[in-house]
């Protein structure tokens, strides 16, 4: 492998390389030892995955090679050159980027059930969009994978909400709602009840709980949406909000405003038969985003 060094964008991996070269901070022994540590990489890279003794095959091994690194460098030193260049120049620096970076990438993969990669855990298409020679012009690997790994979280998103917000956590194969459906509806749940955790017993406990005003307000539940998306975890939350359209909280308001007419309702005794008609046509109507769609027993 030949790290070629041009004054370049190029992978992340050389532009830290440049860089260092540039201003006297990376030694000629350094690179070479970088170098070479990357060679060998390259060839248990092609021994693994390729025919190392195929010459295009071994030159596309130490494409791919760059670009994982590159993406474990960047990962490893938040993007910033100097930490970078002392990731590079510590003990196995080039080598423990390159394992940051396949880690990363195994986990944004999605995994396709009928479908196995070339390269085990990793995407076929993931790594293709990472691998570079030294010399790109332009490398677009990192926000490919930003773009994989978002779409990974998205998801499992669903998965993780129910976990994390519903008292009956594991997933029904007939319940069919989005995360933004499913959001919502424990944005209201933890506004109504005080932070519990969601049942399906909301229309029921409706008659007992005291709706106030400030609940209808755009800034009360942008407030009570941001601290449900900030209890996910990491990564998650820029998913989840990804998936909240352009007016989330106006759905919500509506909602909050039908929550208020049904309980009047309930309250005056309305018939399950006049409650459900006035649930269905408001539904079809708004729709009501995050209003619970079951059946109260």
């Amino acid at each position: 492998m030949q790290l070629v060094l041009r004054n370049q964008q190029g992978p992340f991996l050389t532009q830290v390389i440049r860089q260092g070269l540039a201003q006297g901070q990376l030694s000629a022994e350094e690179l070479e030892q970088i170098k070479s540590k990357a060679v060998l990489m390259s060839l248990k890279f092609a021994d693994k995955f390729y025919n190392k003794y195929k010459m295009h095959l071994l030159e596309q091994a130490s494409f791919d090679v760059i670009g994982v690194a590159s993406l474990g460098l960047a990962e490893l030193a938040q993007q910033q050159h100097d930490k970078a260049l002392a990731v590079l120049q510590s003990p196995d620096g080039v080598v423990k980027s390159f394992q940051k970076g396949w880690t990363l990438l195994a986990q944004a993969t999605i995994a396709q059930p009928n479908r196995r990669s070339l390269y085990g855990d990793v995407d076929e298409q993931l790594l293709q969009d990472l691998s570079s020679p030294p010399d790109a012009e332009e490398w677009e690997g990192l926000a490919q994978y930003q773009q994989a790994r978002l779409e990974s979280l998205r998801r499992n998103a669903i998965s993780v909400v129910k976990q994390q917000f519903y008292a009956q956590s594991q997933l029904d194969p007939f319940e069919h709602f989005s995360v933004e459906d499913m959001i919502a509806e424990v944005v209201l749940y933890r506004l109504f009840t005080g932070g519990d955790k969601v049942r399906q017993d909301l229309k029921k406990r409706l008659r007992q709980l005291e709706l106030k005003d400030s609940w209808s307000e755009s800034a009360v539940l942008q407030l009570q949406t941001e601290q449900v998306l900030l209890m996910l975890p990491t990564g998650y939350d820029e998913a989840v909000r990804a998936e909240l359209g352009a007016n989330f909280i106006d759905a919500l308001k509506r909602t909050v405003e039908f929550a208020r007419k049904y309980q009047k309702l309930a309250l005056e005794q309305a018939s399950p038969e006049k409650l459900d008609a006035f649930e269905h046509r408001h539904g079809l109507a708004q729709p009501l985003l995050g209003w619970p769609q079951y059946i109260e027993l």
